[in-house]
């Protein structure tokens, strides 16, 4: 299974948060579908050598269409107190493309949708709402690989 990871990327704890999530997820995935998984992060999408060269953002673009395009789904990390603004689009472009979206919150603010606003909130085909308090990234990897599979499973009927 390919699965593309959509989540804030600006800042060192949220790219190590997520390449620690990329990890956790392609165990998990192995050991629930029993086939090797891979998980695009697109923080590590560069071109001409460089990250977020302002010349390569029409490239860039295209690459992260291309990847969710790709992918047998997507899992969007919705975080904070709405989620992100690069986040919320690859949520909608999955949804319209028809590749199934794995909503994940650890941000126990409230909002519209499970802690979201509706639109990320219903675009979603599965949720996992994990509240930040437990602390337990494996559990949370666990959680995210079964809706991953269930999601899966849901579009190839």
């Amino acid at each position: 299974m390919i699965v593309y990871l959509a989540s804030p990327i600006f800042s060192q704890p949220e790219r190590l948060w997520n390449r620690r999530l990329a990890e956790l997820l392609e165990k998990e995935l192995g050991q629930e579908l029993g086939e090797k998984s891979r998980v695009v992060l697109p923080q590590d999408f560069r071109e001409k050598k460089r990250f977020n060269a302002r010349e390569t953002y029409p490239h860039l673009f295209k690459r992260c269409l291309a990847a969710i395009e790709k992918a047998d789904a997507v899992v969007a990390v919705l975080d904070g107190a709405d989620a992100d603004s690069g986040t919320a689009f690859e949520v909608g472009y999955a949804c319209a493309k028809g590749v199934p979206v794995v909503g994940v919150r650890t941000d126990f603010r409230r909002g519209q949708d499970r802690g979201v606003n509706v639109m990320c909130g219903q675009a979603c085909a599965k949720y996992v709402y994990e509240m930040s308090f437990r602390e337990k990234p494996d559990a949370l990897a666990r959680a995210v690989a079964v809706r991953l599979k269930a999601a899966v499973a849901g579009r190839k009927k």
